[in-house]
């Protein structure tokens, strides 16, 4: 059915959006995003009471097509894939004890990286980087960048920095043998499957790309953030001297 739609609306929030992207993606279908959630930050229609505008805007072609990488994991289990999902924002290895600390042995492209000890592991697109990496104290990647993102969640001593790995790059976790309890893994929130001792993680770009339909200028995305960030800000004024 989605082989056949040129557009795709998605009411909600940035949950509807995130689900609507995953599902359109593989069909190259195009996404407009109309908030009626909280944050709404991946939306494009932050006003829905002005949908005939808006709907005028898109007859008339007055629009443009953001283009977003996503990424792909598999779980790697006696060398056959036990499971695979697909993320707009992030893959998340962690306990399913909240607080318990993990150990995840993580690779780069192959090369053994470091051992985390931390509550999880994120590891995140740059639309990602405004979400569960930002809580992490990662840093902000803007949109059109196609690296991705390692963030570790309340690390101990081990590394607590966050790593933005080149284009191209893999990243594989190996949850170690000493873990005391059961771990899993999300993506965007939502539970793919539980891990065992002796399972690969594997995380790389996808063949799939999200794309949003916008209506606002190119470099949106700088002034959007920053009125979450500083919503008393009063846009155009005065810098203090």
């Amino acid at each position: 059915m989605l082989s056949q739609v040129q557009l795709a609306v998605a009411i909600g929030g940035d949950g509807a959006m995130l689900r609507a992207a995953r599902a359109c993606a593989p069909f190259g279908v195009p996404v407009l995003g109309v908030n009626m959630g909280q944050l709404g930050f991946l939306t494009e229609v932050r006003a829905p009471e002005r949908w005939p505008d808006y709907e005028r805007q898109l007859l008339a072609g007055t629009f443009w097509v953001e283009q977003r990488m996503m990424i792909s994991a598999q779980v790697l289990r006696e060398g056959t894939v036990r499971a695979q999902a697909e993320a707009l924002n992030d893959i998340v290895v962690s306990g399913e004890v909240v607080g318990r600390m993990i150990q995840l042995e993580t690779h780069i492209d192959g090369h053994w990286t470091t051992t985390y000890n931390a509550d999880a592991l994120v590891i995140a697109t740059a639309t990602g980087s405004t979400a569960y990496a930002l809580a992490c104290g990662g840093p902000i990647l803007p949109p059109e960048l196609k690296n991705i993102l390692v963030v570790p969640a309340a690390p101990h001593l081990s590394m607590d920095r966050p790593m933005v790995l080149s284009e191209g790059a893999t990243v594989e976790v190996l949850p170690s043998s000493a873990n005391r309890t059961t771990l899993a893994i999300t993506a965007d929130g939502a539970f793919v499957v539980e891990l065992l001792p002796g399972d690969r993680v594997r995380v790389q770009a996808s063949q799939h790309v999200s794309q949003f339909v916008r209506m606002r200028e190119r470099n949106y995305f700088y002034r959007s953030l920053l009125d979450r960030f500083e919503p008393r800000v009063q846009r155009g004024a005065a810098n203090p001297e």
